[in-house]
């Protein structure tokens, strides 16, 4: 390790040695866990249970208004308990996480054209089902840790290296674009309060642009993709200098293990995201023709609507307390889920 107020390396002496030789994201096996996974059905959840399905048990709690799992193969997986459900109803939720010791609460509306379209729905599935999450969690007994699922939206327009100390930013009362990040920012007050009150061992997580295989609905690179491989024009918002850092979906996964596994992760927020990965929309977009071979235009359209224009995390929190540090660069990542679409495309 680096002793800065010095400016050399300083090691720990003897069998610690080992320790710091070690890849920092090593973090412990994951076994004999009975966890709940909330929106389970989605482009995150069924990567995360194809992760937990070694050595673990899966109750997915999900209305399947978006289906990765299917495509996943994991459906009718023998560790896998599939319950049909909204978390809206309290009762089913409770039901689904008796005899969990762990909840992920992925379940939300996300994509910024469904909320635009659904704000008032956004922010019931958000703040109600989030209260009914924690509330199950708590009632039922046993579990050591709920997980969260916020949003990098938190920050704004304007997020660069942002930590999770930094202030959060809000957008106008009335613009349907930030009903969701005032939801998730509420969300995670819970989560914390629930902590500080009750004792529930909580956390959350904020992440930042996650892509991969299985991604449905919205989103730059799915969209990207899938036109490119059809050989159509892809469509950049504005003239495409917005700023993102992406994350490969196998990385988030790798933070939600973490949080799983350490208890130091329990009373804090998380930026789960790769700033090594940061690139324009415009150049995200020339990236995947040329990574796919395609001969698809980029055309430019009038984006009426507030833009996120730069969002790229600080993850030194992560990786000092988790021990997080993603592994997947874009190009890889980028391949990897052109490679997945190229073989499920219909």
């Amino acid at each position: 390790m680096l002793d800065s107020s010095r400016g050399r390396a300083r090691w720990p002496s003897g069998k610690n040695i080992a320790l710091a030789l070690t890849p920092r994201y090593r973090w412990p096996m994951l076994e004999g866990r009975r966890i709940a996974i909330t929106g389970g059905a989605g482009f995150i959840g069924s990567h995360l249970i194809e992760r937990l399905i070694q050595g673990n048990r899966v109750v997915v709690f999900d209305n399947f208004h978006r289906d990765a799992l299917s495509s996943s193969g994991l459906y009718d997986h023998p560790s896998v308990q599939v319950v049909k459900g909204d978390v809206l109803d309290t009762d089913a939720l409770r039901k689904a996480m008796e005899g969990c010791d762990a909840v992920v609460h992925l379940a939300s509306i996300a994509g910024v054209d469904t909320v635009l379209k659904n704000p008032v729905l956004t922010m019931r599935v958000s703040l109600l089902g989030t209260l009914n999450a924690l509330e199950a969690a708590r009632t039922v007994g046993g579990v050591r840790r709920f997980i969260d699922f916020s949003t990098s939206e938190v920050f704004g327009r304007y997020a660069y290296q942002v930590t999770e100390f930094d202030a959060t930013t809000l957008g106008a009362v009335g613009e349907a674009r930030w009903t969701y990040a005032v939801a998730k920012l509420a969300t995670e007050h819970l989560a914390m309060n629930y902590h500080k009150q009750f004792g529930l061992p909580a956390c959350s997580i904020r992440p930042f642009n996650i892509y991969g295989p299985r991604q449905v609905g919205e989103g730059a690179v799915h969209h990207f993709i899938v036109r490119a491989l059809r050989g159509e024009p892809l469509v950049v918002h504005n003239d495409g200098s917005q700023i993102r850092a992406w994350c490969y979906v196998d990385d988030i996964v790798d933070g939600i293990i973490a949080c799983l596994t350490r208890d130091e992760a329990v009373g804090h927020a998380f930026n789960i995201g790769n700033p090594r990965s940061t690139v324009t929309i415009y150049n995200l977009a020339r990236e995947i023709v040329r990574l796919s071979s395609s001969g698809s235009p980029i055309v430019f359209e009038k984006w009426p609507h507030p833009d996120v224009e730069i969002r790229v995390p600080s993850i030194e929190k992560a990786r000092d307390i988790l021990g997080y540090q993603a592994k997947v660069d874009l190009e890889e990542g980028l391949l990897r889920t052109i490679h997945w679409y190229r073989r499920h495309r219909t």
